[in-house]
C-alpha cells in the first residue's frame, strides 16, 4: 500500500525536476536579442546612435557596424555629440522595434568635419569594414555613440546592437528544487516501518497507547487535533512543493503591517561623483578623467614641439591666449639671444587639482594644477574651448607663488559662469580685480596699495622698477613703467567659498628715454641682443607680458585680494 502511494509521489517530483530543467536547457530563451537599422535606411554625414538604442539595458552591449571602408566611432555625452552634429544632415537611431532598430533622418548640411581626435569624445575607435564595440555607460547620464568617414563621404548606416535579453525563466530553480523535495518525501515513505497484520509487538503497542493518550489530551478543551505520522509527511511535503513552485526565489509576499526599509543611494552615502549635500545635481562634468588626461596630454605634446623648434606656429593647435603670446615672445628673444629662457614646460600630469564645471554651454573653461619633474612649483593650467568642434586650448599657464594656496574648487552642480564686469556675490568684478593689479603695480603707492595681500610677484617687480629709477646709471634718462589690464584676456570661475578665481592678462612698458643731449648704455644687457645696438640716443621701449591668477573673496568678506600665481615673459626691444 504504501509502495502504490510513494512511487507516483516520486514520478511526480521527477516531472516537476524535469521542466525546470527544460526551462533552463530545452526551452530556454535566447540570452541575447540583435536589432538592426533598416537596410534602406538614407545615408548621411553622421549617424548618430542615441540611448534609446539600448533599449534600457543596463550594463553594456554590444554595437557592430559594417562599412565599405575606414570610420570612426566616438562616444560622448548626447547633449555633446547633438552640439557637435549642429546642423549637418544626420540619420539618428532612436530605439527598437523587436528585431528592428528605429531611425530618423534629418535634413541638413551635407558635411561636416573629421570628428577623430575631437575632446568631446570620452572613447574614439577606429574602424574598417566591421567593427564590434562594447558599449557601456561611463557614469549616470545620457550617452550616445556618433558615426562618421571623413566627414564628407556617408557614414555608416549598417549598424546592429545586441543586448541582454530580458525574458528570464523564474520558474526553473523552484521546479527543480520542489522536485527535489517530492522525491525525497515519496523515498521517505518506501523505508516507514510497515505495521505487522498478524500480532502487534511491543512497538507497535507502545505506539498504539502513546496516539491513544494523545488522542485523548486532543478531545480535551483547547486540545490540539493530531493527525497520524504518515498524513503529516504527506500533507508537510505537498505544501513545502506548493510553497516553492508558487514564489521565485528572491521573492517576498508583505504582510498588510510590513515596513519597508531605507536604501541608500550613491547620493546618500556620498559616493565620488555624486552630489554633496546642499547642492544640486546638474549631470557630470564636463570632462571626464580619461578626457582630461587626454586633453593634457595634447597640450603637452604641442607645447614641447614648439619649445624645440622654437616656433609659434606649432603652438597654434593647443595654445591659444596670453600663453601663446609668453611662448612666442620668449622664442624671438632666445631667436637673437641663444642664452635667454624659455617659460617652463607644461606637464600633463601628475594632476594634483582639477576644477570641472558641469554646465554644458560654450565656450568651457577647466583649470588643472600639475607638477612635472622639471616644473620646480605646481603650474596652474586653464584650458578653453571655445565650439563644440574646437579642442581645449591653453590660455594661460602660471607658475604657483611660494606659500600660496589654491582655491577649493566648488561642490558638484554648483558651477556657472562668473560675471566678469559685475561682482555679483564677488567683493570686486573680475575685470575690475585685473584692472586693480595693473594699477598697483603701476602706481604701488596710489588707491591700490592696500587692495591685495602681500606677494611675492608684485614684491619683486616694484622693488625692480623702484631700483631702477634710483640707480645713479640712469639719473640722465627719464624712466616710465606702466601695466595695463587687457580685458579680452579675463577669465573667471567659481570656487568652492563662494569667491573666484580670477586669470588675467597684462602688457608691461618700460620706457627709458634719455634726457637732453644724454645716451642710454644698452652694453652688457639683453637689450643689446634684441635691437643690435650698444646704446641710443632716442631711448628704447621694453616690453613685457605678465599672467595672473588671482583669489577674489565674497561679498562681505574682509579679506584682500590674494596673487596666488604668475608668469613674466620679456617679449621684445624696440629702440625709438
Amino acid at each position: 500500500m504504501r509502495g502504490k502511494t510513494a512511487i507516483p509521489i516520486i514520478v511526480a517530483g521527477l516531472l516537476l525536476m524535469l521542466l525546470g530543467i527544460g526551462q533552463r536547457t530545452v526551452w530556454a530563451p535566447a540570452e541575447t536579442v540583435t536589432a538592426s537599422v533598416a537596410q534602406d535606411a538614407k545615408a548621411a554625414p553622421v549617424t548618430v546612435i542615441e540611448p534609446g538604442a539600448r533599449d534600457g539595458a543596463g550594463g553594456s552591449v554590444e554595437v557592430t557596424v559594417e562599412a565599405d571602408g575606414p570610420f570612426t566611432l566616438a562616444v560622448g555625452r548626447s547633449s555633446d555629440v547633438e552640439a557637435w552634429v549642429g546642423d549637418a544632415a544626420h540619420l539618428s537611431v532612436t530605439g527598437t522595434s523587436e528585431d528592428t532598430l528605429t531611425s530618423e533622418y534629418s535634413e541638413g548640411e551635407d558635411s561636416v568635419p573629421d570628428p577623430s581626435g575631437s575632446d568631446l569624445w570620452i572613447s574614439e575607435e577606429p574602424g574598417d569594414g566591421t567593427l564590434t564595440y562594447r558599449w557601456s555607460e561611463p557614469v549616470e547620464g545620457d550617452w550616445s555613440i556618433l558615426l562618421a568617414t571623413d566627414g564628407e563621404a556617408p557614414a555608416p548606416t549598417q549598424v546592429s546592437v545586441t543586448r541582454p535579453n530580458d525574458q528570464s525563466t523564474p520558474f526553473a530553480l523552484p521546479l527543480i528544487i520542489g522536485g527535489a523535495l517530492v522525491v525525497v518525501l515519496g523515498i521517505a515513505l518506501l523505508f516507514l516501518t510497515p505495521r505487522n497484520r498478524g500480532g502487534r509487538n511491543a512497538d507497535a503497542v507502545e505506539g498504539t497507547r502513546a496516539y491513544a493518550r494523545r488522542q485523548a489530551e486532543a478531545d480535551r478543551p483547547g486540545g490540539a487535533a493530531y493527525a497520524a505520522p504518515g498524513s503529516v509527511l504527506v500533507v508537510a511535503g505537498l505544501v513545502g512543493a506548493g510553497s516553492l513552485l508558487g514564489v521565485a526565489p528572491g521573492m517576498a509576499t508583505t504582510s498588510p503591517s510590513a515596513t519597508p526599509t531605507a536604501t541608500a543611494t550613491a547620493s546618500d552615502t556620498g559616493a565620488a561623483g555624486a552630489p554633496s549635500a546642499g547642492s544640486e545635481a546638474s549631470g557630470p562634468p564636463v570632462v571626464l578623467d580619461s578626457q582630461l588626461e587626454r586633453i593634457l596630454g595634447a597640450v603637452a605634446a604641442v607645447v614641447a614641439d614648439g619649445d624645440a623648434a622654437s616656433d609659434p606656429k606649432r603652438l597654434a593647435p593647443r595654445v591659444d591666449g596670453g600663453a601663446l603670446d609668453l611662448r612666442a615672445g620668449a622664442y624671438a628673444v632666445r631667436a637673437k639671444d641663444k642664452k635667454a629662457a624659455l617659460p617652463p614646460p607644461v606637464a600633463a600630469d601628475p594632476v594634483l587639482l582639477d576644477m570641472i564645471p558641469t554646465d554644458t554651454e560654450w565656450p568651457r573653461t577647466i583649470v588643472a594644477l600639475t607638477q612635472g619633474d622639471d616644473n620646480p612649483v605646481p603650474q596652474a593650467l586653464l584650458l578653453v574651448q571655445d565650439t563644440p568642434r574646437e579642442n581645449y586650448r591653453l590660455v594661460s599657464a602660471v607658475q604657483m607663488l611660494p606659500g600660496s594656496t589654491f582655491p577649493s574648487p566648488p561642490a558638484p552642480g554648483a558651477t556657472g559662469p562668473v560675471p566678469l564686469d559685475d561682482s555679483g556675490t564677488l567683493a570686486t568684478a573680475p575685470q575690475d580685480a585685473v584692472a586693480s593689479i595693473a594699477d598697483f603695480l603701476t602706481k604701488p603707492s596710489g588707491k591700490n596699495a592696500k587692495t591685495f595681500e602681500q606677494n611675492s610677484f608684485a614684491e619683486a617687480i616694484t622693488e625692480f622698477q623702484a631700483g631702477v629709477v634710483a640707480d645713479p646709471g640712469n639719473k640722465a634718462a627719464n624712466i616710465t613703467f606702466s601695466h595695463a589690464a587687457q580685458a579680452d584676456r579675463t577669465q573667471a570661475l567659481l570656487t568652492g567659498d563662494g569667491g573666484a578665481m580670477v586669470f588675467g592678462y597684462l602688457t608691461h612698458k618700460y620706457s627709458s628715454v634719455p634726457k637732453s643731449g644724454g645716451t642710454i648704455d644698452l652694453k652688457g644687457t639683453v637689450y643689446k641682443s634684441l635691437t643690435g645696438k650698444e646704446s641710443s640716443k632716442k631711448g628704447i621701449d621694453v616690453n613685457y607680458g605678465e599672467a595672473v591668477m588671482m583669489y577674489v573673496p565674497p561679498a562681505g568678506s574682509d579679506d584682500k585680494i590674494r596673487v596666488i600665481g604668475a608668469a613674466q615673459q620679456l617679449l621684445s626691444a624696440k629702440l625709438r
